[in-house]
C-alpha cells in the first residue's frame, strides 16, 4: 500500500526567480507567477502549504495588455468608508504606479485566505530593470509567449 506524501516544514526549500515583463501579456504573467509563489511547479507540492518560491519581477512598466483593455479596464479600490469605492484605467494606473497593476493581477489568481496573504508576501514587484536581491543569487524564468 503507498502512503500519501505530505511535506514536512523542513522539506520546503525555497529559491528566488527573476521574471522580466517586458512585453508580456499581463494574464499570462499573472498565472505563471501565482503558480510559482504557490509552488505547483515542485513536485512536493502540497495545497495545504506555502511551498512556493520567492519571485521578482522587473520592468513592470513595460507589461502588455491585449485588445483596448489600456483605455477600458478599470481597477477598482475601495477605502472601507460608505461611498469609497474609486476606480481608474490600467494606463492611469500604469503610468502612476506600474507594480499596482501586477500585484493586483497576481494576488487575484492565489487563495483568498491566510495561506494567499503569506504567499502574496513572497512577490516583488519593480518598475524598472534594478531590483535589490542581487545577494540571494536569482534564477531567470522566461515565459514562453509575448504579447500580440
Amino acid at each position: 500500500m503507498t502512503r500519501t506524501f505530505s511535506p514536512k516544514p523542513a522539506d520546503i526549500q525555497r529559491e528566488w526567480i527573476v521574471i522580466d515583463a517586458t512585453d508580456v501579456v499581463l494574464g499570462r504573467l499573472a498565472s505563471h507567477t501565482a503558480a510559482i509563489l504557490r509552488g505547483k511547479h515542485k513536485p512536493t507540492f502540497a495545497p495545504h502549504m506555502d511551498m512556493g518560491d520567492f519571485v521578482i519581477i522587473v520592468n513592470a512598466e513595460k507589461i502588455a495588455l491585449t485588445g483596448q483593455k489600456l483605455e477600458k479596464k478599470l481597477a477598482y479600490r475601495h477605502s472601507g468608508y460608505p461611498g469609497g469605492l474609486s476606480s481608474e484605467t490600467y494606463i492611469e494606473m500604469l503610468e502612476k504606479h506600474p507594480t499596482r497593476a501586477v500585484e493586483k493581477a497576481v494576488r487575484g489568481m492565489l487563495p483568498k485566505n491566510s495561506l494567499g496573504r503569506a504567499q502574496i508576501k513572497k512577490l516583488k514587484v519593480y518598475a524598472g530593470a534594478e531590483h535589490p536581491h542581487a545577494a540571494q543569487q536569482p534564477k531567470t524564468y522566461t515565459l514562453g509567449q509575448v504579447a500580440q
